[in-house]
């Protein structure tokens, strides 16, 4: 069973996901390391989901970061290797669309990479739509956005 937790970027099982989640993306980044790591700065990100399994360790994270008074950007989702493919990751994603709704936030944007079509995948499976980059990514070759309006 995974359990979720609401809380924010100083939680210690956050920090140590995201941790993880840069040595993993760092396979992807290559030149571009020091652009998408100011970008990947979790100081700004208020609002963020741990998941545990069953024995109360972390699997799991996402944050919502204010982009606009109306949007809510999607950051630093990321499940452990071996707990990927078994519905976390939209858990995960529900939560943060549900958390930015109940903000009166009306849409969530994000960003992944060119390179990680099982990401792409999953936003479209999630009903993201593909849109033109947005803010400091406007210019990201290796980048990929996307948006999904909120009910």
């Amino acid at each position: 069973m995974t359990t979720i937790k609401r809380t924010n970027s100083d939680n210690l099982d956050f920090i140590k996901l995201v941790k993880e989640l840069d040595i993993d993306l760092g396979v992807y980044y290559k030149e571009e390391e020091s652009f998408y790591g100011e970008l990947n700065n979790i100081d700004k990100i208020k609002h963020t989901i741990v998941a545990y399994n069953k024995e109360d360790e972390p699997i799991g994270c996402g944050g919502i970061k204010e982009f606009s008074i109306k949007e809510i950007e999607i950051k630093r989702m990321y499940i452990k290797p071996n707990y990927r493919g078994q519905g976390i990751a939209s858990i995960i994603l529900n939560e943060l669309e549900n958390w930015s709704s109940e903000l009166n936030y009306e849409k969530c944007i994000l960003e992944t990479l060119k390179e990680k079509p099982y990401a792409i995948a999953f936003y479209e499976k999630n009903k993201y739509n593909e849109i033109s980059n947005f803010g400091e990514y406007a210019k990201a070759k290796n980048s990929v956005c996307f948006e999904k309006t909120l009910k």
